[in-house]
Protein backbone atom coordinates (compact mmCIF):
# COMPACT_ATOMS: atom_id res chain seq x y z
CA UNK A 1 0.00 0.00 0.00
CA UNK A 2 2.89 2.59 0.50
CA UNK A 3 3.47 2.50 -3.00
CA UNK A 4 0.32 4.14 -3.68
CA UNK A 5 0.35 7.62 -4.15
CA UNK A 6 -3.00 9.86 -3.13
CA UNK A 7 -3.73 9.99 -6.62
CA UNK A 8 -3.87 6.37 -6.86
CA UNK A 9 -6.10 5.51 -3.64
CA UNK A 10 -8.46 7.69 -5.34
CA UNK A 11 -8.61 5.98 -8.27
CA UNK A 12 -9.11 2.64 -6.79
CA UNK A 13 -11.58 3.70 -4.47
CA UNK A 14 -13.99 4.92 -7.93
CA UNK A 15 -12.80 1.84 -9.27
CA UNK A 16 -14.31 -0.27 -6.66
CA UNK A 17 -17.61 1.57 -6.43
CA UNK A 18 -17.97 1.77 -10.38
CA UNK A 19 -15.46 0.40 -13.35
CA UNK A 20 -17.90 1.39 -16.14
CA UNK A 21 -16.22 4.70 -15.19
CA UNK A 22 -13.96 6.54 -18.30
CA UNK A 23 -11.00 7.38 -17.87
CA UNK A 24 -11.93 11.00 -17.92
CA UNK A 25 -14.32 10.53 -15.47
CA UNK A 26 -12.03 8.94 -12.92
CA UNK A 27 -9.70 12.06 -13.70
CA UNK A 28 -12.04 14.54 -13.03
CA UNK A 29 -13.30 12.60 -9.93
CA UNK A 30 -9.52 12.46 -8.57
CA UNK A 31 -8.67 16.29 -9.33
CA UNK A 32 -6.44 15.00 -12.01
CA UNK A 33 -5.93 15.40 -15.86
CA UNK A 34 -6.90 12.36 -18.47
CA UNK A 35 -3.52 11.39 -19.22
CA UNK A 36 -1.97 11.26 -15.80
CA UNK A 37 -4.91 9.28 -14.43
CA UNK A 38 -4.85 6.92 -17.62
CA UNK A 39 -1.01 6.01 -16.81
CA UNK A 40 -1.58 5.64 -13.07
CA UNK A 41 -4.38 3.03 -13.88
CA UNK A 42 -2.45 1.45 -16.46
CA UNK A 43 0.50 1.09 -13.86
CA UNK A 44 -2.11 -0.50 -11.27
CA UNK A 45 -3.39 -3.20 -13.75
CA UNK A 46 0.30 -3.96 -14.96
CA UNK A 47 1.46 -4.69 -11.49
CA UNK A 48 -1.34 -5.82 -10.35
CA UNK A 49 -3.02 -3.95 -7.87
CA UNK A 50 -6.36 -4.16 -10.29
CA UNK A 51 -6.92 -7.68 -11.27
CA UNK A 52 -9.68 -7.21 -13.32
CA UNK A 53 -12.95 -4.92 -14.28
CA UNK A 54 -16.19 -7.10 -13.82
CA UNK A 55 -19.91 -6.15 -13.80
CA UNK A 56 -21.33 -7.70 -10.60
CA UNK A 57 -24.46 -9.83 -11.17
CA UNK A 58 -27.36 -10.63 -8.87
CA UNK A 59 -27.14 -14.12 -8.57
CA UNK A 60 -31.17 -14.65 -7.55
CA UNK A 61 -32.22 -12.38 -10.94
CA UNK A 62 -30.26 -15.19 -12.89
CA UNK A 63 -32.11 -18.22 -10.92
CA UNK A 64 -29.02 -18.53 -8.21
CA UNK A 65 -30.91 -19.26 -5.24
CA UNK A 66 -28.97 -21.16 -2.83
CA UNK A 67 -26.19 -19.67 -1.18
CA UNK A 68 -24.23 -21.98 0.62
CA UNK A 69 -20.71 -22.20 2.81
CA UNK A 70 -19.39 -25.51 2.98
CA UNK A 71 -16.13 -26.07 5.13
CA UNK A 72 -14.21 -29.17 4.02
CA UNK A 73 -12.08 -31.06 5.87
CA UNK A 74 -9.90 -33.62 4.12
CA UNK A 75 -7.96 -36.86 5.54
CA UNK A 76 -4.09 -37.23 5.87
CA UNK A 77 -3.68 -38.39 2.49
CA UNK A 78 -5.86 -35.48 1.07
CA UNK A 79 -3.50 -32.82 3.28
CA UNK A 80 -0.86 -34.29 1.09
CA UNK A 81 -2.33 -33.21 -1.90
CA UNK A 82 -3.80 -29.84 -1.17
CA UNK A 83 -2.91 -28.66 -4.82
CA UNK A 84 -4.95 -31.31 -6.37
CA UNK A 85 -8.22 -30.82 -4.52
CA UNK A 86 -7.39 -26.98 -4.90
CA UNK A 87 -7.28 -27.68 -8.84
CA UNK A 88 -10.38 -29.46 -8.54
CA UNK A 89 -12.18 -27.03 -6.70
CA UNK A 90 -11.45 -24.26 -9.50
CA UNK A 91 -13.21 -26.53 -12.05
CA UNK A 92 -16.47 -26.12 -10.62
CA UNK A 93 -18.24 -22.57 -11.79
CA UNK A 94 -20.86 -23.58 -8.42
CA UNK A 95 -18.01 -22.64 -6.26
CA UNK A 96 -16.93 -19.09 -5.90
CA UNK A 97 -14.94 -18.49 -3.55
CA UNK A 98 -12.45 -21.20 -1.83
CA UNK A 99 -10.44 -20.61 0.95
CA UNK A 100 -7.21 -22.93 2.60
CA UNK A 101 -8.22 -22.80 6.66
CA UNK A 102 -6.18 -22.88 9.60
CA UNK A 103 -7.74 -24.79 12.04
CA UNK A 104 -10.49 -28.07 12.58
CA UNK A 105 -11.23 -27.42 8.61
CA UNK A 106 -8.58 -27.47 5.91
CA UNK A 107 -10.91 -25.23 2.84
CA UNK A 108 -14.18 -22.50 2.64
CA UNK A 109 -16.08 -22.74 -0.15
CA UNK A 110 -18.58 -19.89 -1.02
CA UNK A 111 -21.28 -21.81 -3.69
CA UNK A 112 -24.00 -21.38 -5.62
CA UNK A 113 -26.54 -23.07 -7.34
CA UNK A 114 -30.25 -22.94 -8.67
CA UNK A 115 -31.72 -24.38 -5.13
CA UNK A 116 -31.56 -26.99 -2.34
CA UNK A 117 -32.19 -29.89 -5.00
CA UNK A 118 -29.40 -28.54 -7.00
CA UNK A 119 -26.70 -27.92 -4.63
CA UNK A 120 -27.75 -31.01 -3.49
CA UNK A 121 -26.53 -32.77 -6.52
CA UNK A 122 -23.67 -31.00 -6.31
CA UNK A 123 -22.48 -32.58 -3.19
CA UNK A 124 -23.17 -35.49 -3.87
CA UNK A 125 -22.09 -36.46 -7.28
CA UNK A 126 -19.23 -33.14 -7.57
CA UNK A 127 -18.06 -32.20 -4.27
CA UNK A 128 -18.06 -35.36 -2.05
CA UNK A 129 -16.71 -37.52 -4.36
CA UNK A 130 -12.95 -35.18 -4.37
CA UNK A 131 -10.33 -37.29 -3.59
CA UNK A 132 -9.18 -37.09 -0.05
CA UNK A 133 -13.00 -35.45 1.28
CA UNK A 134 -12.95 -36.80 4.84
CA UNK A 135 -15.78 -34.66 5.83
CA UNK A 136 -18.22 -31.47 4.40
CA UNK A 137 -20.43 -29.05 6.97
CA UNK A 138 -22.55 -27.30 4.74
CA UNK A 139 -24.61 -24.01 6.26
CA UNK A 140 -27.31 -22.46 4.24
CA UNK A 141 -27.25 -18.59 3.81
CA UNK A 142 -31.36 -17.33 4.37
CA UNK A 143 -30.78 -13.59 3.72
CA UNK A 144 -27.78 -11.54 2.58
CA UNK A 145 -27.19 -8.81 5.09
CA UNK A 146 -24.09 -7.19 3.28
CA UNK A 147 -22.00 -7.96 0.42
CA UNK A 148 -19.56 -6.62 -1.43
CA UNK A 149 -15.84 -6.24 -3.61
CA UNK A 150 -15.05 -2.75 -1.95
CA UNK A 151 -12.13 -2.97 -0.11
CA UNK A 152 -11.65 -0.70 2.99
CA UNK A 153 -8.79 1.00 1.23
CA UNK A 154 -7.61 4.26 3.57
Amino acid sequence: MSDLDPYEIKIIRELQRDASLTTAQIAERVGLSSSPCWRRIDRLEREGYIRGRVAVIDRRKVGLNAHVFAQVKLNAHGRANLDEFSKAIRAFPEVLDAYVLMGTMDFMLRIVAKDIDAYERFFFESLSKLPGVQEINSTVALSEIKSTNELPIV
